[in-house]
């Protein structure tokens, strides 16, 4: 009587403990699962073979290599590659040509942004060091003068950040100013008039960074002369206090008549005008 007792007690820890144990992998699982990770390395294996083809021509064992692979390029990406198939052009004009590009990388680079130097000077100091080292001019709130670099060119501005310099407007009028040099001209709280008249590179792209550049009271701003299309108009509801807007010619064709009207109506104070009815008077 006393040992069926224990044994009923003892059956359900006796219950558990198969159960339990009924679950643990056992021998045969084990190779199961050796045999799928043996497969897949080989799988692997094999697909490393059959893409052993977009190694470069250089890098493979069986490739002969020279010492003049020291000059290889590194970095094949697909301008590379196609200008390697491109004949060389050694002709006056593809000379002057090759070295326009070289210049114009060489000028957007030194363009880019240096957060150094906007640590050091603030936004309103270094937009006017920026400007009137590539023969811009910039003017101050509370001086009537325009600030201009000499013919060395040198110009009378602090060298680090002063509270009392608030640019008001800016003249980058025929200067060879990029995408990337916009990054310079942000945060002008006090702006209120900019001018990029004759800046060639200036297309629609540049114009959408300039709406976005934060100038919460720019009331003119001159873009005539530039590569700027109807298409790169409507980013212009950004700037809310703008009141003049200088272009080429708001009817030069039906797509920027139509452009022009309806950025006239989002921003009823805003007056579209012709360059030539500008710039003759001034």
């Amino acid at each position: 009587m006393y040992l069926s007792m224990r044994l009923r007690r003892l059956q359900p820890g006796a219950h558990l403990a198969y159960r339990y144990t009924s679950t643990l992998p056992s021998h045969n699982s084990e190779e199961e699962v050796s045999a799928t990770v043996k497969r897949i390395r080989q799988q692997l294996a094999q697909d490393k073979q059959q893409l052993s083809w977009r190694t470069p021509i250089g890098d493979r064992p069986e490739d002969w290599n020279s010492k003049l692979k020291l000059f290889a390029n590194s970095e094949q990406t697909s301008d590379f590659i196609v200008m390697m198939q491109r004949p060389i052009d050694l002709s006056p004009k593809g000379v002057k040509k090759w070295w326009t590009k070289r210049q114009e990388r060489i000028e957007r680079h030194m363009q880019q942004y240096v957060p150094e130097r906007h640590k050091i000077l603030g936004p309103e100091l270094a937009a006017a060091h920026f400007v009137l080292y590539r023969g811009g001019a910039a003017k101050f709130l509370n001086d009537k003068r325009w600030h201009r670099a000499s013919e060395d060119g040198e110009f009378n501005l602090p060298n680090k950040f002063n509270a009392n310099y608030k640019l008001e407007a800016l003249r980058c009028d025929n200067m060879q100013l990029y995408y990337e040099g916009l990054e310079n001209l942000r945060s002008l709280e006090h702006l209120k008039f900019l001018s990029l008249h004759n800046v060639k590179p200036f297309d629609d792209w540049c114009l959408d960074r300039i709406s976005g550049g934060d100038y919460p009271h720019l009331e003119v701003l001159d873009i005539s002369n530039t590569s700027i299309t109807h298409r790169g108009l409507a980013c212009l509801y950004r700037l809310p206090q703008l009141k003049l807007l200088i272009i080429d010619d708001p009817k030069q064709s039906l797509e920027m008549e139509l452009s022009v009207a309806m950025l006239e109506l989002a921003m009823p104070p805003l007056k579209v005008m012709a360059a030539d009815t500008i710039h003759s008077k001034i």
